[in-house]
C-alpha cells in the first residue's frame, strides 16, 4: 500500500495515543467508580451501626425502640437520599420495614450476612446498594437488620462519565490524527525540499548544492551529508572526464607517430638501415603505449586493492631490500642510510609501499645524471617515521611542484626535451599513498635535485 510518510507518522501516533488514552479514561474510570462505592459504602456503614443501637426485643419481636425514627425524611421519603431499612427473622419473613419501601422488600440472603459484604442490588425499579447484619439476642440471632441506600443517582453518575468518555475517546483521536497529520506534513516539508531540490541535479550541474540549514539537527545533518556526497561525486566525475581526456590525448600521439612511420615505410622502398630505423621509433611507440597503459591499469586498481589487509613492515630492513634491488635494476649508484638506533615496525599495504618506492626511484633514475648518486633514507621525525628517496638531478620549478601528482603532467622544457614518460608515475603514487594513510612530501630546487619523503601516521607506529 501506497501510503505517505506523513500518513504512516500521523498513524504511528495514533496507535500509540489511543491505547494511552484508553488506559486513563478505563483509569479514570474505575477510580471513579471505586470513590463512589467506597463513600455510599461508608455512609451505609455508619447509618447500620447508629439504627443497631436503635432495636430492641418487645414480646419476642424485633422493633426499633423509637418509632418516631420511621417519620424522618429519610426513612418515609424516596427522593432525596433515602434510607430503606428492614428488619427480619432467621427465615427472611418481614418483622418490620421503613415506609419508604412500601409494598416492595429489601433482599435477604443469609450467606449476605455472614461474609458481610455490601451489594449493588434491585429493589422493584430502583438501584440500592445494601448490607445486612445479624441481630443476636442473649448471644442468640433472632433476625437481621437490612439496611440500604439508594444508589440511582451514582448509578447515573456513573453512566453519564462513561458515556462522556467514549464520546470523548473517538473526537480526541480524530482531532489528534488530523493534528498529528498536519504537524508532520509541516516536519517533513525540508525533506519535500531536499528531494525536489536533489530531482533537479543531474550529471550536468553536479555543482549545485541543497540549501542547509543553521541548525544541527538530523535535517542540517542530511543536508550536509547530501552536498558533501554530490561534491564527492563532482570531483569523480570531474577526475574521469580529465583522466579521459588526457589518456585519449596521450594514447593518440604515439599511435600518430606509428602509424605516420608505417606508412612512411610503405610509400617506396627502402634500406634496411632505413627499415631498421622506422621499426625502432615504432617500437619505442609501442613501448610509451604499453607503459602507459600498464599505468593506467594500475591506477584502476588502487580503488580495488584491500588496504585493511595492512603488513607490519620494519622499516629498515625493507628500503634496504629495495634499495639493494633497485641498484642492480637500474645500475645506478643508490645509497642507502639508516637515522634509527633500533629496529621500526610500521603497519602498511606492503605491496602499496613498494609500487611507491619504485616509482620514486625510477623518477630519480630518469632525471638525474649517470654520475649522481640517488639516496634512501628511514628515520623519525617529530615522533613520525619516514622514508625518503632523495637525487641531485634537474629538479622542479615551484610552478610544476603542484602539480606533478596529477595525471599525465609533465614539466614543459621535459617534454621539449624528449625525456620518455607517461606523467602517471606521480599520481600513482600520490593515489596509493592516500589509499594507504601515508603522507607525502616533496621539496626540490631547480638544477639541485628533488626530495621525497614518506610519513606514516603515529597509530601506525609500533617498536619491537
Amino acid at each position: 500500500m501506497n501510503t505517505s510518510y506523513r500518513d504512516r507518522i500521523a498513524r504511528r501516533f495514533i496507535w500509540v495515543t489511543a491505547s494511552l488514552i484508553l488506559v486513563v479514561f478505563v483509569v479514570i474510570y474505575l477510580v471513579v467508580n471505586f470513590s463512589v462505592i467506597e463513600n455510599i459504602d461508608r455512609e451505609l456503614s455508619l447509618e447500620t451501626q447508629e439504627h443497631v443501637d436503635q432495636i430492641s426485643i418487645v414480646d419476642g419481636e424485633i422493633r426499633f425502640t423509637y418509632r418516631d425514627e420511621w417519620l424522618e425524611m429519610e426513612h418515609s421519603q424516596i427522593q432525596l437520599n433515602p434510607i430503606f431499612i428492614e428488619i427480619v427473622d432467621l427465615k427472611g419473613e418481614t418483622m418490620d420495614r421503613s415506609p419508604n419501601l412500601g409494598e416492595n422488600h429489601l433482599n435477604f440472603d443469609p450467606i449476605l450476612s455472614r461474609e458481610k459484604e455490601t451489594k449493588t442490588l434491585k429493589v422493584g425499579i430502583q438501584e440500592v446498594r445494601q448490607v445486612q447484619i445479624p441481630l443476636n439476642y442473649e448471644g442468640k440471632p433472632q433476625g437481621y437488620l437490612l439496611v440500604a441506600t439508594s444508589f440511582q443517582e451514582s448509578r447515573e453518575l456513573l453512566t453519564n462519565l462513561r458515556n462522556v468518555l467514549l464520546l470523548l475517546y473517538p473526537g480526541i483521536l480524530l482531532s489528534l490524527f488530523f493534528s498529528m497529520r498536519f504537524l508532520a506534513g509541516k516536519s517533513i516539508e525540508p525533506i519535500r525540499e531536499i528531494i525536489q531540490k536533489t530531482n533537479q541535479i543531474t550529471q550536468s550541474n553536479l555543482n549545485e548544492r541543497v540549501p542547509e540549514t543553521e541548525q544541527n539537527d538530523e535535517i542540517g545533518q542530511l543536508t550536509r551529508s547530501i552536498n558533501n556526497l554530490l561534491s564527492r561525486l563532482e570531483q569523480a566525475l570531474i577526475r574521469e572526464k580529465q583522466f579521459t581526456s588526457d589518456a585519449s590525448h596521450e594514447l593518440r600521439t604515439p599511435l600518430a607517430v606509428l602509424r605516420g612511420t608505417l606508412e612512411v615505410l610503405i610509400r617506396k622502398p627502402r634500406t634496411e638501415e632505413e627499415y631498421k630505423e622506422k621499426i625502432q621509433t615504432s617500437l619505442k611507440s609501442i613501448d610509451r603505449m604499453s607503459l602507459m597503459i600498464d599505468q593506467l591499469l594500475a591506477l584502476a586498481r588502487v580503488s580495488k586493492m584491500n588496504q585493511a589487509n595492512l603488513d607490519e613492515v620494519e622499516l629498515h630492513t625493507f628500503t634496504e631490500e629495495i634499495a639493494d634491488l633497485a641498484k642492480k635494476e637500474t645500475g645506478r649508484s643508490i645509497r642507502f642510510h639508516s637515522y634509527l638506533r633500533q629496529p621500526l615496525f610500521v603497519k602498511v599495504n606492503e605491496n602499496s609501499l613498494t609500487m611507491i618506492l619504485n616509482n620514486l626511484i625510477q623518477n630519480a633514475v630518469k632525471y638525474s645524471e649517470l654520475d649522481t648518486e640517488i639516496e634512501l633514507a628511514v628515520g623519525i621525525h617529530q615522533s613520525q617515521p619516514f622514508i625518503a628517496v632523495e637525487d641531485h638531478g634537474r629538479g622542479i620549478s615551484k610552478d610544476s611542484l603542484e602539480k606533478i601528482f596529477d595525471s599525465f603532467y609533465r614539466e614543459p622544457d621535459v617534454i621539449e626535451q624528449v625525456i620518455p614518460g607517461t606523467g602517471l608515475g606521480l599520481a600513482l603514487v600520490k593515489k596509493l599513498a592516500l589509499e594507504s594513510g601515508i603522507r607525502v612530501e616533496v621539496s626540490s630546487e631547480k638544477g639541485t635535485g628533488t626530495s621525497f619523503r614518506l610519513f606514516f601516521t603515529k597509530s601506525d607506529l609500533s617498536k619491537s
